[in-house]
């Protein structure tokens, strides 16, 4: 049977991500859905219309869904579920005012998806991003290994990028890493983040680092202010889309992914940003890796700012 997956929001986030898994040329069909009228038929119209310039044979389907889960049977079958539906940040926002907007249309989603691709993995994507993730199990009540969040990919590709422009220097030449939250939490991790091979801490200054550290932080409400209509999604979508790559050919490739952490690194219960090993099932296993004092005690405080909030959530 062929590969299927569902991109859940048509705005550009999803539309995006949807070219880019179908361009990879893996799935046998792409499903795009939106709440607008006619827009994801128009959106897979177009990308459908590409294939003989781009030379794959992908297609794309794209469906309206309706308030009481209209639509939705196209999502059948699906082996991989990414969600983009809520509303992006407009300038001056946090990822946490859209709390309550977003938790509203997640939970909507998340149960139609459990009704009509019931073996699927999912992967959120709408912010703020570890309390939807834990939002989308709950709603789901899929085994919590099958519901993870995109964002550890997305803050390490900033952090590496900030990096190889600081020292001038190709990307591919540049390996770093985040963990913890995506937001005030996020805990980029120097120790683990090399030029060349040689650490970072031996090729930067400390107050460099730091810099860097704060603009990857930054780097979402960075690109929101430029932009004044939106949030990024070229980066997010090619991070989301390699994820969902993983799970459909079951690859086993170590990704920095929220995920259910669960006695890694001395932390219990909750959705973090951790490395993770992604396949069929979603994440095979937590990859718990050497942290210094700071990382690990920053990590630590991440998880219990981040409990508190998915705490909240389960009564949305």
């Amino acid at each position: 049977m062929g590969k299927k997956v569902t991109v859940v929001g048509a705005g550009f986030y999803g539309s995006t991500t949807a070219q880019r898994l179908a361009e990879y040329d893996v799935f046998d069909t792409v499903v795009i859905t939106d709440i607008v009228e006619g827009k994801p038929a128009g959106l897979a119209l177009d990308l459908n219309q590409s294939r003989a310039v781009e030379g794959f044979e992908t297609k794309l389907v794209g469906v309206t869904t309706g308030p009481n889960g209209e639509g939705y049977e196209a999502i059948e079958g699906s082996d991989v579920v990414v969600v983009t539906a809520g509303l992006p940040r407009k300038p001056g926002m946090s990822r946490m005012d859209l709390l309550e907007t977003n938790a509203k249309i997640v939970r909507q989603v998340s149960e139609n998806v459990a009704k009509y691709a019931p073996s699927a993995v999912v992967i959120v994507v709408s912010n703020p991003l570890d309390e939807m993730t834990a939002l989308a199990q709950l709603a789901t009540q899929f085994p919590r290994n099958r519901v993870l969040g995109q964002a550890g990919m997305l803050d390490t590709a900033r952090f590496t990028n900030f990096v190889a422009e600081a020292l001038g220097v190709p990307v591919k030449s540049v390996r770093t890493l985040t963990l913890g939250s995506h937001g005030d939490t996020m805990v980029p991790v120097p120790s683990r983040s090399t030029v060349d091979g040689k650490p970072l801490r031996d090729v930067m200054s400390a107050e460099q680092i730091e810099d860097l550290v704060v603009k990857t932080r930054n780097g979402g409400a960075e690109l929101v202010a430029l932009l004044k209509t939106g949030s990024a999604y070229y980066a997010p979508s090619a991070a989301a889309a390699r994820m969902a790559r993983a799970v459909a050919e079951d690859s086993g490739a170590v990704m920095p992914v929220c995920a259910w952490v669960d006695g890694e690194y001395g932390i219990s219960g909750v959705y973090l940003g951790v490395e993770a090993e992604i396949g069929a099932q979603g994440v095979k296993r937590v990859v718990e890796t050497d942290l210094d004092a700071d990382e690990l005690a920053a990590l630590k405080e991440a998880a219990e700012a981040v409990r508190a909030k998915q705490a909240d959530v389960a009564a949305m």
